[in-house]
């Protein structure tokens, strides 16, 4: 899942909350969607806290 852009994982999970809020899932696999939106949350996360990390240090360094 790491190889995944931040990108593609936002808009990843803005289908599924479109699918969602339109009604269209079906409640058979209403889990499995939510269960992949919360992997994508995750990987966001974790990359903007890398991002964020990276510039924290990139600022410390021209202080």
């Amino acid at each position: 899942m790491s190889g995944i852009t931040y990108n593609a994982a936002i808009a990843e999970i803005q289908k599924i909350l479109a699918e969602i809020e339109s009604q269209n899932a079906d409640i058979e696999t209403l889990g499995a969607k939510i269960k992949r939106a919360s992997e994508l949350i995750a990987v966001c996360k974790d990359k903007l806290t890398k991002t964020n990390t990276e510039i924290e240090e990139l600022l410390k360094k021209i202080e």
